[in-house]
């Protein structure tokens, strides 16, 4: 590859990491051709990209965008897989990840919000964008059933918290967890929007309202 055809590169892999919704790092070691193709027809068919480029150059194209946190991810032999919907390239790529030990997710990033491992897995579990809006036709006076309460419970214990930005306690059922009270229309909503936290619960007091800090007694 010559300089004029790495500054190319460079600069699609820059316009990309700005466009994304989503940016899903990997290590890559072992994997067949066949293997490689068969990722790259997956995540094209779910609308998402896979590329591979030197780390150096992802690097530098890197720089200056909301993923820039996640600059460390790039040692080794690594993968870049992006995509507009923030579910889909972590989808396809926890999906095959499943079948195949020799892609090893590594983290990424959704906007500004760095992700390790378990935070990609986790975004890997909500609906798609497509599956939100038909979700969001769906409801009626914003009542939500008894199995999306639970798939929210399980998604914040099983590391979504990092996703949303609030300490992951653990949740259990019948466990006695703090509580992190979250504004937003949906799940979705919550996690790309960053939602407000109108009261926050911390052993058993309440430590803030409306972003205030405060300590009283529930």
């Amino acid at each position: 590859m010559d300089r004029a055809e790495k500054r190319e590169l460079v600069t699609n892999l820059n316009d990309a990491f700005k466009g994304a919704g989503s940016v899903v790092v990997a290590h890559y070691a072992g994997i067949t051709v066949a293997q490689m193709n068969d990722l790259r027809s997956k995540m094209r068919a779910a609308g998402g990209t896979v590329k591979v480029a030197k780390n150096r150059l992802a690097k530098i194209a890197l720089q200056g965008t909301e993923s820039e946190k996640i600059i460390d991810l790039f040692k080794g032999q690594t993968l870049i897989a992006y995509s507009d919907d923030p579910v889909a390239a972590p989808k396809v790529a926890s999906d095959f990840a499943k079948g195949n030990d020799k892609l090893v997710i590594l983290g990424g990033a959704m906007g500004p919000t760095a992700l390790n491992a378990d935070g990609v897995k986790a975004l890997a579990t909500m609906p798609s964008l497509d599956e939100l809006r038909a979700k969001i036709v769906g409801m009626k006076n914003g009542v939500r059933s008894d199995i999306e309460l639970a798939h929210v419970l399980h998604i914040v214990s099983q590391g979504g918290a990092d996703v949303m930005r609030i300490e992951g306690y653990g949740l259990a059922e019948g466990c006695n967890a703090d509580l992190t009270l979250l504004t937003g229309e949906t799940l979705a909503h919550a996690v790309v929007d960053v939602a407000p936290r109108p009261l926050v619960i911390k052993g058993g007091r309440v430590t803030a309202r409306n972003g205030q800090a405060t300590v009283e007694m529930p």
